[in-house]
């Protein structure tokens, strides 16, 4: 069989920036192991597999691998296959305005919101389906190991390493500035010993711009389980990232952070993370971000491969 695929460009407004995102529209017929086979030969951080919604409420349910396994959720795919229906026509779109789907994803429904103009998309923004859940991260001397920095480039009292999830662990470890950001690298030996078991086994660094740099925060994202060495663009760890934000936030309200991620792979992205707080509480995670088109392909399946 001929099988249609699409790849964007996600957390970018700009070809070969962001993340890249293999697409397939029509996943009809294909079984979980044809499903990898394919991610594993685009060989992207993520390619999502796009099929009839199997609820009223629903506009598409969304299969998500990385070339080592599937995923429960994950914010490029999100992002990157609602983009997709909108500027593809499948879904039609108001000319000027917001059109929501609600894509079915293995964490749960996920509601996701298209700014249009024109009727082109301009802008996606979706809810996690998952409010941040935590767990205690490593002490200082095993992140520093980790990430091969020293241990007083780790932390401070109050952003201690902490994992956090919206659907997806991952281990958000702060670091002192942009330099010893620039310089870690993850330590795979040290990864065996200390994540390989662990909830959260995707390593995180991050840390904070100055005000005139027009971002929050700059950020890296290793996942070598998941056949990710590095990843230029993370929107379930920007959703983990508000989580561990807001956690730190003076007092209720609504809170915003603008990531930059990818610039040390060459690869510049920018990705919006969005948190509500009531009662001292997290009641919300939105994370968001635009995608570019890039290129389209037919990759002929075998029959006895396609289920």
């Amino acid at each position: 069989m001929d099988l249609a695929y699409y790849t964007l460009d996600v957390f970018t407004d700009r070809m070969f920036g962001g993340n890249p995102l293999g697409v397939v529209p029509d996943a009809v017929g294909l079984d979980p192991a044809t499903m990898q086979s394919i991610a594993r030969e685009l060989n992207l951080s993520e390619t999502v597999f796009l099929l009839p919604p199997e609820t009223p409420w629903g506009t598409r349910r969304l299969r998500i691998f990385t070339p080592a396994h599937e995923v429960p959720f994950a914010g490029h795919p999100t992002v990157g296959a609602a983009w997709y229906l909108v500027e593809s026509g499948e879904v039609p779109a108001m000319s000027d305005g917001v059109t929501t789907l609600v894509l079915e994803e293995n964490v749960g429904p996920v509601t996701v919101e298209v700014r249009t103009r024109a009727g082109w998309p301009e802008f996606v923004r979706f809810q996690t389906a998952v409010l941040p859940e935590r767990r205690p991260g490593p002490d200082r001397a095993i992140c520093a190991q980790l990430l091969s920095l020293t241990e007083d480039e780790i932390g401070e009292p109050g952003w201690e390493p902490e994992m956090v999830s919206c659907g997806l662990p991952f281990l958000v470890i702060p670091v002192r500035d942009v330099d010893a950001l620039g310089r870690s690298r993850l330590d795979p030996a040290a990864w065996e010993e200390h994540l390989e078991g662990a909830w959260a086994r995707a390593v995180y660094p991050i840390t904070p711009r100055p005000l005139d740099s027009g971002v929050d925060l700059r950020v890296r994202m290793y996942a070598p389980s998941a056949g990710v060495p590095e990843d230029p663009a993370t929107g379930s760890a920007a959703a983990a990232l508000a989580g561990y934000m807001a956690k730190r936030a003076p007092g209720d309200g609504s809170y915003r952070w603008r990531i930059e991620q990818g610039v040390e792979m060459g690869r510049p992205s920018l990705i919006e993370a969005e948190a509500d707080v009531s009662g001292g509480q997290i009641t919300a995670v939105r994370v968001g971000g635009t995608a570019v088109a890039v290129g389209r392909g037919t990759m002929t399946i075998p029959t006895d491969d396609a289920g």
